[in-house]
């Protein structure tokens, strides 16, 4: 391994060498303190625990497998949820003048082979990395496709071909992904015949040749090793600056109680498949019901937990009319269900997965994330046309259509596992949402729900304690 790729990765690497001190008694189930790593976020502690026992700095997600210097860390620090945020980003700009093997133009820069020569062209080249996190994912139109592009209006000028999609998406998350039903934001990476396992192994090859431009794949060794590095990480915050330890007085957050949480591929499905034939519990999350009475000394943190169990509450029970949802509404789904529109439900319709808050079955959904009406000036808007009927729809990012072809599928992307949000601003694929008060707001604005300034507030603190 080439010395310089430990200074590349110095800060990736600082967060496995702490020592995590808790600021409660761990469980049983933490043994050790290499079991558990710990960084700080804008809101409290986020600290992941491995079921491996110990973490690895020798894995292959850590060694350069390429030919331009990433890592699978270059992209997933553990330090931000395991995934990447802007300022974090920007820190290594300034730090390596725009040369940190992140900085590539194969998917970092907002063009393909961008002019990078001076600090000046490589800060406007990597622009939306800097801002939002993002990389530059290109896929070509599927051949059997319902629709062209008909145009677009591209703000970089990259003069790529109308037969391609030039699409910017966060990262996902390198953790929690024993609850995953689906890998990657469109789940180009899963299919009817395979098992998240082989979907991982398959994501891991594919990363290593296209974001590391390796020169040959992985072996089935370091294939194995990566998904065995990756399945035993769980990660969510940990300690709230508000209401402190977030498994104190009862409540049950943190990585460690995560890591026994149950999963299956359609548990707790609200359109009946869940293959084990239990109904449907809107009460998804219950980690923080026992601060609904907190009784801590402290006043401030006793509202501080309140507040999260009240927001908890409102996750699992606030009714929102579901309506122009894609791949909801006036959907039959395999278990003979069919949502009507509109459709009653509540965040926990879609975000089902118990304690997690992803959705457990493959169900990529379109809630208006790439609509026209929302694109912003830094994102390219593409005119799509159905072939079959010559109708037009404007997109920044077709989603789930570029991989399947269909144009019902059109902006169509998963619901990502929620735990370890506050680490990882900005949020949604595009990275829109710069704070999760921003989010709220989305859904606010979407839906219509209704919320009050005090749910609003609470939902905020419940989502900060994921």
């Amino acid at each position: 391994m080439p010395a310089n790729w430990y200074v590349r990765n110095l800060a990736a690497l600082t967060a496995f060498a702490l020592v995590v001190l808790l600021v409660a008694t761990p469980p049983a189930s933490a043994r050790r303190a290499e079991d558990l790593i710990a960084s700080r976020d804008p809101f409290g502690q986020l600290r992941t625990f491995t079921t491996n026992g110990s973490f690895d700095p020798q894995n292959p997600f850590f060694k350069d497998l390429g030919t331009n210097g990433r890592t699978c860390v270059s992209c997933h620090r553990p330090e931000q949820g395991w995934t990447i945020t802007p300022d974090e980003v920007q820190q290594r700009f300034v730090a390596t003048r725009g040369l940190d093997p992140i900085f590539r133009t194969n998917d970092g820069s907002n063009c393909e082979g961008a002019d990078v020569s001076t600090v000046g062209r490589r800060r406007k080249a990597f622009s939306l990395l800097l801002s939002r996190g993002l990389i530059r994912v290109g896929i070509d139109i599927p051949a059997n496709a319902e629709f062209i592009v008909d145009s677009v209006d591209d703000p970089y000028d990259c003069h790529a071909p109308l037969t391609s999609v030039s699409m910017y998406r966060r990262p996902l998350p390198s953790t929690n992904l024993g609850f995953l039903s689906a890998v990657m934001w469109e789940g180009r990476e899963s299919s009817a015949t395979t098992t998240i396992l082989q979907d991982l192994a398959q994501q891991a090859d594919d990363a290593t040749m296209g974001h590391a431009q390796a020169a040959q794949h992985l072996t089935n060794l370091e294939k194995q090793a990566i998904v065995a590095f990756e399945t035993g990480l769980f990660t969510a915050q940990a300690v709230s600056d508000d209401a402190g330890s977030l498994r104190a007085d009862g409540a049950r957050g943190g990585p460690v109680a995560m890591s026994t949480e149950p999963f299956f591929i359609g548990i707790n499905d609200p359109v009946g498949m869940n293959p084990t034939g239990v109904a449907f519990d809107p009460r998804a999350f219950d980690l923080f019901g026992a601060w609904t009475r907190a009784t801590d000394e402290r006043r401030e943190i006793r509202r501080a937990r309140r507040a999260i169990a009240r927001g908890q509450e409102v996750f699992n029970t606030k009714p929102i009319v579901l309506t122009g949802v894609a791949g909801l509404n006036n959907q039959t789904f395999p278990s003979g269900v069919t949502v009507p529109e509109p459709f009653a439900g509540t965040c926990t319709t879609c975000h089902d997965t118990p304690n997690a808050g992803n959705h457990s079955v493959k169900a990529p959904l379109n809630i208006g994330l790439t609509d026209a009406s929302r694109r912003t000036a830094d994102m390219p808007l593409y005119t799509l046309r159905r072939i079959s009927t010559g109708e037009t729809v404007q997109t920044t990012d077709p989603g789930r259509a570029m991989i399947t072809g269909k144009w019902a599928d059109i902006g169509k992307f998963k619901g990502p596992v929620l735990r370890g949000l506050a680490a990882r601003a900005p949020y949604f694929h595009n990275g829109m949402a710069r704070s999760l008060e921003d989010v709220v707001q989305f859904y606010e604005d979407r839906f219509h729900i209704g919320l009050t300034p005090q749910e609003k507030a609470d939902l905020i603190a419940f989502l900060k304690a994921l």
